[in-house]
């Protein structure tokens, strides 16, 4: 199967809840107008402006073209009322603050949905060059727009994340980075800024993200840091798929994900572990939903979030398209169906990108 092509399911269009299907079509096709909040680019999913869609997180991209505007707080299609409410989220008050050597706080750690603050630790990653990125990523397109700065130090986290507590009621942190050399892979540094951050605010729920570190010790180290969750994220389980949008990243055998996941949820316990898992890069839906459930039977939550080509990536440059919002129905129900069946909830992860749920239309479907 080529990059970028969808196997469409089978299910009749009588078994779609609409309700998600427009939701899912707002995750796509975003909403028309401006927000106070936006993240432009770096290590996720699409260019977004952040709100809340019924009261929960939502993501969704600026779209000038899209069929969907607000009127006063409600979801407009064309003359059609949705029945979803729409709320922008404001820009949050640690924005306006600089460390005392003069760096920004919003390119130290930026504001995610309400009540999320997420940085990148490392903003660099060893597979950035065009042969090994993965096909979806910008991470160091953020670094070379000025937008934030290679390296935060430890420092520069627990004060902006003592500010955002503070001044805007941030409830949960996430921290990612880009793969670094040496086994650790990133968690090295992950580890000594969550440290830093629980010494400034004691009891703030922290996910961290990496690879599969070389060395599984450093998933202890990570939990013993004080990290609440913890994020492996392998994007497609199919290792064809994974060759075409990952080639850096796929000679990571999936072995080691299965090890590092069981290793995690050893550590950090069921339903604090999780991982993404994308829509629109060519994978059987049918075998996603299946592959999800086995990931669910080891205690993995997977964050099922659409592919959406984001301005600078090697996806959007060579013209690959989001998948459909029937598609992203399908399987995210599918996905829904089997969380709901094994108890688990992203809220209940405490911290990260499941309990956040912005990117991913799996809150709304009941995950």
């Amino acid at each position: 199967m080529s990059v970028g092509t969808e196997t469409q399911p089978a299910a009749s269009p009588n078994a779609v809840d609409v309700r998600i299907l427009t939701r899912a079509e707002l995750a796509l096709h975003g909403v028309r107008g401006e927000a106070p909040v936006r993240r432009p680019d770096g290590a996720g999913p699409s260019d977004d402006g952040h709100v809340l869609v019924d009261g929960a997180n939502a993501a969704l991209p600026r779209n000038p073209a899209s069929p969907y505007t607000v009127r006063e707080g409600r979801v407009w299609l064309g003359e059609d009322d949705t029945g979803l409410t729409l709320t922008a989220v404001q820009r949050p008050r640690f924005y306006d603050l600089s460390t005392a050597d003069g760096v920004p706080y919003e390119h130290v750690a930026r504001l995610h949905g309400a009540d999320v603050l997420a940085t990148t630790v490392v903003q660099t990653c060893i597979r950035y060059a065009e042969s090994d990125r993965c096909r979806f990523c910008t991470i160091e397109e953020s670094l070379r727009s000025g937008a934030t700065v290679a390296a935060k130090t430890p420092a520069q986290l627990a004060e902006v994340a003592e500010a955002a507590v503070r001044l805007d009621g941030i409830r949960q942190m996430v921290m990612t980075t880009g793969t670094t050399t040496g086994p650790d892979r990133g968690a090295r540094a992950l580890a000594r800024s969550v440290r830093a951050v629980l010494e400034a605010v004691p009891g703030l729920p922290i996910q961290v993200q990496c690879e599969p570190p070389g060395d599984p010790s450093w998933i202890s180290a990570l939990h013993e840091a004080g990290a609440t969750s913890i994020g492996i994220h392998v994007e497609s389980l199919d290792d064809g798929v994974r060759r075409r949008w990952m080639p850096g990243k796929s000679t990571v055998p999936m072995a080691e994900y299965e090890a590092a996941w069981d290793e995690a949820v050893r550590v950090f316990g069921r339903n604090r572990v999780s991982t993404y898992l994308l829509v629109g890069l060519g994978e059987d839906p049918d075998e996603l939903i299946e592959g999800a459930g086995r990931l669910i039977d080891r205690g993995v939550y997977p964050f099922v979030v659409p592919f959406r080509p984001m301005s600078g990536t090697l996806a959007a440059r060579d013209g690959v398209k989001a998948p459909s919002a029937r598609l992203l129905t399908y399987v995210t129900e599918g996905v829904a169906v089997k969380l709901r069946a094994a108890g688990m909830a992203g809220a209940d992860q405490k911290a990260g990108c499941a309990a956040c749920g912005a990117c991913s239309v799996l809150q709304s479907a009941g995950g």
